[in-house]
C-alpha cells in the first residue's frame, strides 16, 4: 500500500505562489514516477508535470513550463510543486500520484498510468 498526502493549498492573488508538497508513505520503495495533475470544476483532469525518482528528471506541461517546478525532497519520501506568476485560471483542485513502475514519456500524462492518488488540495487564486 502507498499512500499520498498533498498539502499547501490555498487563497493567493494572481501573481503570488505556492508551493505544495506530496507526503509518500507505505511501500514507497516501489514508486518510480511522481506526477502533478490539476482538475477545474466541469473539466477533465490535467497533467502539469512529472518527476521520476532515480535521477530526478522532469517533465512538464506546456500550459505550465516556466511558471511551475517539481522537485525531490532529500528524504525521497516528499515531492514538491512550486507554483509560481498564478494566474485566476490555475484554480483547481491539485492532486499528486504515483506510478509503480516506468512511465514512458508519450503516456506519462495518461492519469491511467497512475497507480495511486493523493485527495487533492484547492488552490484558489483571485484577480
Amino acid at each position: 500500500q502507498v499512500q499520498l498526502v498533498e498539502s499547501g493549498g490555498g487563497l493567493v492573488q494572481a501573481g503570488g505562489s505556492l508551493r505544495l508538497s506530496c507526503a509518500a508513505s507505505g511501500r514507497t520503495f516501489s514508486l518510480y514516477t511522481m506526477g502533478w495533475f490539476r482538475q477545474a470544476p466541469g473539466k477533465e483532469r490535467e497533467f502539469l508535470g512529472a518527476i521520476t525518482w532515480s535521477g530526478g528528471r522532469t517533465y512538464y506541461a506546456d500550459s505550465v513550463k516556466g511558471r511551475f517546478t517539481i522537485s525531490r525532497g532529500n528524504a525521497r519520501n516528499t515531492v514538491y510543486l512550486q507554483m509560481n506568476s498564478l494566474k485566476p485560471e490555475d484554480t483547481a483542485v491539485y492532486f499528486c500520484a504515483a506510478a509503480l513502475g516506468l512511465v514512458v514519456v508519450p503516456a506519462i500524462e495518461r492519469t491511467e498510468k497512475y497507480d495511486y492518488w493523493g485527495q487533492g488540495t484547492q488552490v484558489t487564486v483571485s484577480s
